[in-house]
């Protein structure tokens, strides 16, 4: 494959990618508040409720290959100085960019590359390009005495202000280079979120390297692939079990030269081993000189940072991220939704999701950072449990929850709420039914503003508050979802709380978000708008109008490290990055998921079926349902996995046997008298069989043909989880893994044995 790039000859001319060039501007190791003024144009400073803090979905596979002479209905076109004026250029990479070439190229997989950032002559994306330190400065010059980040030690509360974090981010970045740091190699970072975390990732940026995340549930050889393929000289752990894994390692990591752990005492003592106070002390008393001379020599359009993608479908890739990356997308993200300057009311986010993925690090570093606000840390048991504890301490003004999240908050409100009297229920059910009408009435714009009815204003002090409260939720204006999909029934569960749960769209590609909905931008089901300064076309539409949804903007990455063919099959010869997720847009311009290309099932007869809705449609019809897997591609019919609520061990976070107490008032309700999912999984109980048979047949009769009805299906004997390795850090369904996991069960379905349409005709247990 060939990649056509704009002629050098004419940037000058069209201005439509070539970055500014004002002198010193790119050399300057900081800019001035004055300097960067431009680039907070359009953050208000009032709080607004229909503002929301970004975050990003992120699809992760691997991209299909798509042809370069493929033609595309484009829902928005790249201007047309982009598309004239090119000429093709060999896709055969150089074995070195130590000369680097005379212009850019929109995509590069060496470290040491460059790329030409996608620059507009006008608007959002016309912005002058920032490194990471630039834009850092340029915060602490207006909110250096505001605090940056707090935490909690014990029952002691923590915190540091923006001065001192970006004092100790250059000592970090001080230590890094004494420790031998050598420019575009990594800093691996494996740990739960904390100010280590933070600072660990933008010294390894301030000093010349990569800040490279690594998921804390990654094996030995998972965490040795990243290191090797990031060259990390310095790996950052938070405690002796990750301390281990890297430990079993280290002889196969010739790049290595120092270990850090940052929390808890170390339990040896080992040559090039350091404790983080012993960390910081090495830089604390260096030259400031040496360290402004490498920002001084960084650009915006050179790698800073690397996110590795989950491999579920091969070999991790690494996703090559700019300073103009993370800097720009900020800013777009922080425009888009209207975020509110720290010199008016400062908004505070809640950490806790994985760092070593995209969605975190933009809300919780890169965003916050943009507008001063205020990052709390969760405790490492946060999704195990203790997360609302948290919410309830920091209060957040914003809010990002993975749909599993939300879910779980869900099906605790519902246990809660079996449990209460009568009237309770009856009010709580009133009230539901106001909040979720009066919403989608308010959101679809259906009413004028100020016009909720009187009974939504008493909802609202009877339940609505109260609810509020409870999650620790009563400050947020702004919640989110994102990084993988989410049911319309939790979507409508919690908009009848007064709770709307606005969806994101992107990829670790993306530097995060593309598209964002807002409270004033809002459709049920819809990921959003794409933020300003960013295009979306639809590739290959359908007659629906369903095609491969493509960004376009200064937030697409610079290519996959050191992986050409993979970069060209993600990338187009325009320069469009292709998502591998299908989708449509409606008449404004909101973007609505409705599959994956890799996760479309092609049956034996032919026919294309996207899995999600058909999932999502059994799980509401069917409420005992916790997750639900189609399964068919290259079958002559649709068969599914499901799995049961239950509870969850809070060490752990592995599935129990034990039902959830909303699952044993679900079987009570159907007349069932099970309590453990053992005594229902495998077809053990007739009725539950026979209720998720009657939720199967109603969603078999709204499908839209015969080749998209479930057939067969069988409770398995445990939930999905993350340790169990069917779902992804982010809660994603791991797809390729619950096949392989569970072909004993799949196979049985295609073998001569009886469908369960009946409680006395079962599929046979595991």
């Amino acid at each position: 494959m060939q990649l056509t790039l704009c002629e050098s000859t004419t940037m000058s001319e069209a201005g439509v990618m070539e970055p500014p060039r004002e002198v010193g501007f790119l050399e300057s190791p900081c800019v001035t508040a004055d300097s960067a003024a431009s680039l907070d144009d359009g953050i208000v400073d009032t709080a607004n409720e229909s503002s929301e803090e970004e975050s990003a979905g992120e699809r992760e596979e691997e991209t299909g290959a798509h042809d370069a002479a493929t033609s595309s209905t484009k829902t928005t076109e790249v201007p047309a100085e982009q598309s004239s004026n090119t000429q093709a250029v060999s896709a055969q990479r150089p074995d070195s960019l130590s000369v680097p070439p005379a212009e850019p190229r929109l995509w590069t997989t060496q470290r040491d590359g460059e790329v030409k950032l996608r620059m507009e002559e006008s608007g959002l994306a016309a912005e002058p390009a920032l490194t990471v330190n630039q834009m850092f400065v340029s915060t602490v010059e207006r909110y250096g005495e505001y605090t940056a980040l707090r935490w909690k030690e014990g029952d002691q509360q923590k915190s540091l202000k923006y001065k001192d974090y970006y004092q100790t981010c250059r000592t970090a970045a001080k230590s890094f280079l004494k420790l031998g740091l050598e420019r575009y190699h990594g800093v691996g970072i494996l740990g739960f979120n904390s100010v280590e975390w933070f600072v660990a990732d933008i010294g390894a940026i301030l000093a010349g390297g990569f800040a490279v995340g690594i998921y804390t549930t990654n094996s030995p050889e998972a965490c040795q692939y990243v290191a090797e393929n990031s060259k990390a000289n310095i790996i950052v752990v938070e405690n002796h079990k990750q301390l281990q894994k890297i430990l079993q390692i280290e002889d196969k990591l010739p790049h290595l030269k120092a270990i850090v752990q940052y929390k808890d005492e170390l339990k040896e003592k080992r040559p090039n081993l350091y404790t983080w106070a012993e960390f910081l002390e090495l830089g604390r008393d260096e030259p400031d000189a040496p360290l402004d001379a490498i920002i001084a020599s960084q650009k915006p359009n050179q790698c800073c940072s690397l996110i590795y993608t989950s491999g579920t479908t091969g070999q991790p890739k690494g996703v090559m991220l700019s300073h103009d990356n993370l800097t720009w997308t900020a800013y777009s993200t922080s425009k888009h939704v209207n975020l509110t300057a720290a010199s008016q009311a400062q908004e505070v986010v809640v950490s806790y999701l994985p760092l070593s993925h995209i969605a975190a690090q933009m809300v919780d570093i890169w965003i916050t950072m943009k507008i001063g606000g205020v990052t709390y840390f969760a405790q490492p048991d946060a999704l195990k449990g203790s997360l609302v504890d948290t919410l309830k301490e920091a209060r957040p003004t914003a809010f990002m929850g993975v749909p599993r999240v939300w879910e779980k908050m869900q099906e605790k409100m519902k246990a809660v709420g079996a449990k209460s009297s009568t009237v309770r229920r009856k009010v709580a059910a009133w009230a539901k039914d106001v909040g979720l009408r009066t919403n989608l009435s308010k959101l679809n714009q259906n009413s004028a503003p100020g016009s909720a009815p009187v009974s939504y204003h008493i909802a609202k002090k009877l339940v609505f508050k109260k609810v509020r409260k409870a999650l620790g939720l009563d400050r947020c204006t702004k919640c989110y979802t994102g990084a993988a999909p989410i049911t319309k029934d939790t979507l409508e569960f919690f908009l009848s709380l007064n709770i709307p749960l606005c969806e994101l769209y992107g990829m670790s590609e993306s530097s995060g978000p593309h598209t964002i909905s807002r409270h004033d931008a809002f459709r049920l089901t819809s990921c959003g708008i794409e933020l300003p300064g960013c295009k979306t076309k639809l590739h290959n539409k359908d007659e629906e109008g369903n095609g491969e949804i493509c960004f376009w903007g200064r937030h697409i990455f610079m290519g996959y490290l050191n992986m050409p063919d993979k970069t060209e099959e993600a990338l187009d010869a325009e320069g469009w990055l292709h998502s591998g997720d299908l989708g449509k847009q409606d008449e404004n311009g909101f973007l609505f998921i409705t599959g994956r290309i890799k996760e479309l099932i092609i049956t034996a007869g032919g026919e294309n079926i996207p899995p999600v809705p058909i999932e999502d449609a059994v799980k509401e019809a069917v409420p005992l349902i916790s997750n639900a897997m189609l399964i068919g591609d290259k079958r002559k019919f649709l068969s599914m996995l499901l799995t049961i609520k239950c509870q969850v061990n809070l060490d752990t976070g592995d599935p129990q046997d034990e039902l959830t107490p909303e699952a044993v008032e679900l079987c009570r309700q159907l007349g069932s008298k099970a309590v453990r999912v053992s005594e229902i999984a495998g077809g053990r109980d007739p009725a539950v069989n026979a209720a998720i048979q009657e939720g199967i047949k109603r969603v078999n009769e709204n499908s839209t043909s015969n080749a998209q009805r479930i057939q067969k299906w069988v409770i398995l004997d445990r939930d999905f989880s993350v340790g169990g390795g069917e779902l992804g850090p982010t809660m994603k369904l791991k797809r390729p893994v619950v096949v392989k996991m569970y072909k004993e069960q799949i196979d049985n379905f295609y073998k001569d044995v009886a469908s369960p349409a009946t409680p006395d005709n079962p599929l046979p247990p595991k």
